[in-house]
Formats: C-alpha cells, structure tokens, sequence
C-alpha cells in the first residue's frame, strides 16, 4: 500500500534519514519511536509526502506522489502535525470544517459533531479556538484530520492516518482516548502511523515498532521483539530493565529503576 524503497532525506547536505525500506500495511498500528533527533519526524514526511526523497523511492499503491493530485492526495491520507498554529480568530467548528473541505466532504456537516465527541469536545462547537487549553486544540485538529480522512475504507481502498506525537500535550485519559481512536481505525482496515516518546503508550497500542537511532531503522518487528533493554540502552542511552505483564505479554518500562541500576555497585 505505502512502500519506501531505499529511501532517503537530506537538508542542506545532511543526511537526516538514511537509505531505507519499509512497507505500510492496512489494519495495522505502526508507532515509530526513538530519542529526539532521531529521524522519526522526517520519516514520517517522507511517508506522507510532505517532502520528496533525497534517493530511493517512496509510492503510495504503485504511484509516485508526484502523481498524485493534492485533492485525490487528500481523501486517501490525513496528516496531523506536532503542532499547528492559526493566525485568525476561528471557532471549533470552523477549524474542523477545514478538514471536511480538505477531504471532499463539506456535504456532510454532521460529522463536525461526531468528530468532536469522539476527542471528547462535544459542547465545544462555539468555543474559540484560541482560547482553549493546549491539550484541547490539540484534541480539535484530531478531529479536523478525523473528519477529513472519513471512513477507514473507502471505494474498496484503505485510507492512512499519520499521527505525529498526537498525545504530547494530553493527560492520560485522552492520551489513551486518542490512541484508542487510532487503534480502531486501524481494526476498521486503515493504516496508522504514528510517532510517539511514551515507550509504554506505544507498546500498548502498536502491532509494529518501528525504533529509530540517527536516522536509521535500529529495530522493527512486535513490540516485544522490539522493546529490549539492549534496544533501549542503545538507542536511548538509558541502563534500564524491560519487564513484561504475564497476559498477554506486553513490554513496558519502569523508569525508576533506571536509577536503581544507574547507583548499582556494578554500574560504577
């Protein structure tokens, strides 16, 4: 569906994502993880299109994106940034709508409201936009992407959902609320790719890590294949033991005990 082959990024004569190869699948969540500065935002450019490849080659089913009309682009894909400023005085509604328009589906305003409710905005329709907290205007351009993007299949193709840090300015509830939404969107027959620093979150909700060191693929497979404490002291810095809940099994992390080990005898 989305195939990069041997693709690359480079800014200004610096490789910020080395040569790689990677497939997105429909029904499945794809969290990319990795320190700041490890290439996992500009992956996610390459992957939706926001910028060209500097090598390789990146194509949305067989095409190119240079094929792709930015309408067509449009319907098939939604991207939500990290963040997103507005210069003017919008309401909710109006910056939701964007996404309707956006996705070809300004003949149906209904869905302002089910989106809204969805991120748990219902009753916010009227409320500026600028005078919300953090985490609320976070939760409106979630449903401005949500209404653009539509139904996870659509026409018999599924559609892809990007999600960069979406739950960064959100208390647990909604961090789990949004991931939630992405998880049936991806149970739905979507395709999600997201990019996340929570390891816990992440190993959650994804049926694929995919870690990220120096704008390099470090490691890619099921989070407990992924999330190791090799992994995570090599592409984290952090001396800190990968533990496993008994059922399922799932990896998580305690990072208290990243100082336990760091004031062990056999640390020093």
């Amino acid at each position: 569906m989305l195939t990069l082959s041997s693709a690359s990024l480079a800014y200004h004569g610096r490789t910020v994502v080395h040569p790689l190869d990677l497939a997105i699948e429909p029904g499945m969540v794809t969290i990319v993880i990795g320190p700041n500065g490890a290439g996992k935002s500009s992956l996610l450019k390459l992957m939706t299109g926001e910028v060209e490849p500097s090598g390789g080659d990146v194509r949305l089913d067989g095409q190119p994106f240079s094929r792709w009309t930015p309408e067509r682009l449009a319907r098939r894909r939604a991207v939500l940034p990290q963040s997103s400023s507005l210069a003017f005085p919008f309401t909710v509604t109006e910056v939701v709508r964007f996404g309707l328009e956006a996705g070809g589906r300004a003949r149906e305003p209904a869905a302002i409201q089910i989106a809204l409710a969805r991120v748990d905005l219902a009753g916010f329709a009227g409320r500026l936009y600028e005078e919300l907290s953090g985490g609320e205007q976070q939760r409106v351009h979630l449903a401005r992407v949500l209404c653009q993007i539509g139904a996870p299949v659509a026409e018999g193709h599924a559609r892809l959902l990007f999600l960069d840090e979406p739950v960064s300015s959100l208390d647990i509830r909604h961090q789990l609320g949004v991931l939630q939404i992405a998880r049936d969107f991806a149970e739905g027959g979507g395709a999600v790719v997201a990019v996340l620093h929570d390891l816990n979150l992440a190993a959650g909700f994804a049926d694929r890590l995919v870690a990220m060191a120096g704008g390099r693929v470090a490691a890619d497979g099921p989070p407990a294949e992924v999330l190791t404490d090799r992994l995570v002291e090599e592409v984290f810095g952090v001396r800190l033991p990968v533990g496993a809940t008994p059922f399922p099994p799932q990896p998580f992390v305690l990072p208290q005990t990243a100082a336990q080990i760091r004031n062990a005898p056999w640390t020093r």
